[in-house]
């Protein structure tokens, strides 16, 4: 948190093959924990009527800026398992397998040119431009998987 930064962050919730679920913006100077409840709440569980099935996430893997007792304590409650790297005792190396993921997300979402630099004063405009990135990598990893 850099309590001076302007701008904005982007808050992305993907699955395991980095596929963009859910987008969000916050505030640049605001904290990234802040991000995080409106993310999971966000995300919308599927039911499977047929199999009387009930799908929702099983684990969230986060880095140490999400490490706080009340999130964890939140997603316990939720029945999610948090693989959060702990501060000050886990290395950032044990999580870097699956922060990778992630991070080519982000990587992906930030190769669109509005989105790079922002040229949106709007937040609410620069959300419609990022979830249309997300929506257009989904639909490039359709193609691809189907072709």
């Amino acid at each position: 948190m850099d309590r001076g930064k302007p701008g904005a962050k982007m808050h992305i919730l993907s699955d395991a093959n980095g596929l963009p679920l859910l987008v969000g913006v916050s505030a640049g100077n605001t904290h990234d924990s802040e991000g995080l409840k409106p993310m999971v709440e966000g995300h919308q569980t599927r039911n499977d009527p047929h199999r009387g099935r009930h799908f929702k996430p099983q684990r969230l893997h986060a880095d140490k800026a999400y490490d706080r007792a009340y999130l964890r304590k939140w997603l316990r409650g939720k029945r999610i398992g948090a693989r959060i790297a702990r501060k000050g005792i886990d290395s950032s190396q044990r999580l870097g397998r699956r922060r990778c993921v992630i991070e080519r997300t982000m990587s992906w979402l930030s190769g669109y040119r509005r989105l790079s630099p922002r040229y949106e004063r709007n937040p609410r405009n620069y959300l419609a431009f990022l979830g249309l990135a997300a929506a257009i990598c989904c639909f490039k990893r359709l193609v691809r998987l189907t072709t």
